[in-house]
């Protein structure tokens, strides 16, 4: 399952770029982070075209063992019925597509600041999109602080984890790579014909409403 093909080479780089410690800052990889300045410099004819390819490279690094720990927890939750649902294959460019787009969100809404932009958590908020529309009534247990079980639908949690994006901001946090990842995976679902017709040859993901 290229799901988690995704998330071993997520840990392997996090590992190799530190040197196989689990914390501390990257060294091996620090210049493939994105940088939104550099970036539009490259695209708009600037005479370095490689911040280009870290629109691609800075969404497989991660700036700490936290960061690295919750998306993957996410893909592994969220990506596997997308996985499923779409095929490995369409799943692998989609994933690419969905973080590429949520750069350029990010960069659109920052394009002067001149700050490493790192993670995949816009590729993974793509899977999140699609997993909205595709499997919204499904049930998602939460366990809160290792104590109590919480269940919800998929559509309540995540409907609130994009919320959450756009009303509560962090500084240091691509909120803006967040959201538009998640738009990608929402419209990518409609544009491939809508979550019917993909999950006519899947009905074993769909759980049944109580």
């Amino acid at each position: 399952m290229l799901t988690w093909t995704l998330i071993a080479l997520n840990v392997i780089i996090y590992l190799w770029d530190r040197k196989i410690g689990l914390f501390g800052p990257g060294v091996i990889f620090s210049d493939l982070a994105m940088r939104p300045p550099e970036v539009v410099s490259a695209i708009t004819g600037g005479p370095d075209r490689f911040p280009i390819v870290t629109l691609f490279t800075s969404m497989f690094l991660h700036g700490g063992f936290l960061h690295l720990f919750a998306n993957m927890m996410f893909l592994a939750v969220f990506g596997p019925p997308v996985e499923q649902a779409v095929g490995p294959w369409r799943f692998t460019l989609y994933y690419l597509f969905w973080g590429v787009f949520a750069a350029f969100c990010q960069i659109y809404a920052s394009p002067l600041k001149n700050v490493p932009t790192l993670g995949a958590s816009g590729a993974i908020g793509g899977v999140l999109g699609c997993y909205f529309l595709l499997f919204p009534s499904n049930r998602l247990h939460i366990l809160i602080m290792g104590i109590w079980e919480l269940e919800t639908k998929a559509w309540i949690l995540l409907g609130l984890w994009f919320l959450y994006q756009i009303f509560a901001r962090q500084e240091g946090v691509a909120n803006w790579a967040h959201v538009g990842g998640f738009l990608a995976g929402m419209v990518t679902v409609l544009v491939i014909g809508g979550r019917e017709a993909i999950l006519r040859q899947h009905p074993e993901l769909i759980e049944a409403d109580d």
